[in-house]
């Protein structure tokens, strides 16, 4: 490969592909066609000496030499975008929609802080609520169909930490916050007057929250660990129903502590340690490299973190049981 005859246009395509992984995409979001797409990859493929990217079922797989390339072209075309087109961002003429996924109770309790920041600056943005289905949110946004994701995603972001692979490269991610799980059950429960033990939990019925609608979780693993189960009578995929339903039952369920005052339910409901130990709840934001630079995703990306550290601040109910992580 000669550096001083290649095509510098075609590096933009390689991202563009790289980052969407679907040659559809990138030719929608380089305003060219899907053929005209594949041409210049085969003219990298030459200049290369090397496949780069292979069509799949689901769009392409990068090889191990397009993986140790990209990064040093990103970061390349990242700092010529900033010299050639410096972003430039006025809140109060900004328009625009930005869409989010997050858990019913993070969304009840952030979101009216974030829509007073938008009402105060920057009126020509919305925010669409998009349902958060289960703890991977990686697919919808490498497809585009969020923008920000909002939650616990233990796997997924110990994953993307690990940056072995093009997909890890190309979802950005930040912890926000860390939580801890408590066993949650109406105040008049009868177990409401005695620390919890484990046989008690065990022999209760209970209550599961979750997003993908499977009858298994974290706790039921740490349970299998140590030979024992528990018997869940109801199912359910947002954290208000939980808590509604346990508020009114004598079904115990488990929940993040901060959330119980997101779901308004101070007074009905009260939590108890859970007798065994269970890992950090950590709130995380992901994005996907398509919106990184956009400077409308970026103030209102910004103001988010600002307002969880403001708010775990000012907030010593949540302060008592959360370590700032950003």
């Amino acid at each position: 490969m000669n550096f001083l005859t290649l095509d510098l246009n075609l590096l933009r395509v390689f991202d563009a592909v790289m980052i969407e992984q679907n040659l559809t995409r990138a030719a929608e979001k380089l305003a060219m066609t899907q053929p005209a797409v594949s041409n210049a990859l085969k003219r990298l493929r030459h200049a290369f000496d090397d496949d780069l990217l292979i069509r799949t079922s689901f769009g392409v797989k990068p090889t191990p030499r397009a993986e140790s390339i990209w990064p040093a072209i990103r970061e390349a075309l990242n700092n010529l975008e900033t010299i050639i087109d410096p972003p430039a961002f006025d809140p109060a003429k900004a328009t625009g929609s930005v869409r989010i996924a997050m858990p019913d109770a993070t969304a009840a309790y952030w979101l009216p802080y974030l829509v007073h920041e938008i009402e105060q600056s920057a009126t020509g943005i919305s925010v669409q609520m998009v349902p958060l289905l289960n703890r991977d949110p990686r697919s919808i946004l490498l497809h585009g169909d969020i923008d920000i994701a909002v939650g616990f995603f233990p796997g997924v972001v110990s994953q993307l930490a690990a940056g072995q692979s093009s997909l890890s490269r190309a979802i950005h991610h930040i912890s926000l916050y860390s939580g801890r799980y408590v066993c949650v059950m109406r105040k008049d429960h009868p177990l409401a007057t005695t620390s919890l033990t484990l046989e008690q939990y065990c022999n209760a019925h209970h209550l599961l929250v979750s997003f993908s609608g499977l009858a298994y979780s974290v706790i039921d693993e740490i349970l299998g660990q140590m030979k024992l189960r528990r018997h869940i009578v109801l199912t359910v995929n947002q954290f208000l129903t939980a808590g509604r339903v346990a508020a009114n039952s004598d079904l115990l369920t488990v929940l993040p502590q901060h959330l119980i005052s997101a779901i308004g339910m101070d007074n009905q409901l009260i939590w108890k340690e859970l007798p065994f130990n269970t890992p950090a709840v950590n709130v995380d934001m992901l994005w996907h490299e398509r919106e990184a630079r956009n400077p409308a995703h970026q103030w209102l990306r910004n103001n988010l973190i600002a307002l969880v550290k403001q708010t775990l601040v000012v907030d010593k109910s949540i302060v008592a049981q959360q370590n700032l992580l950003a």
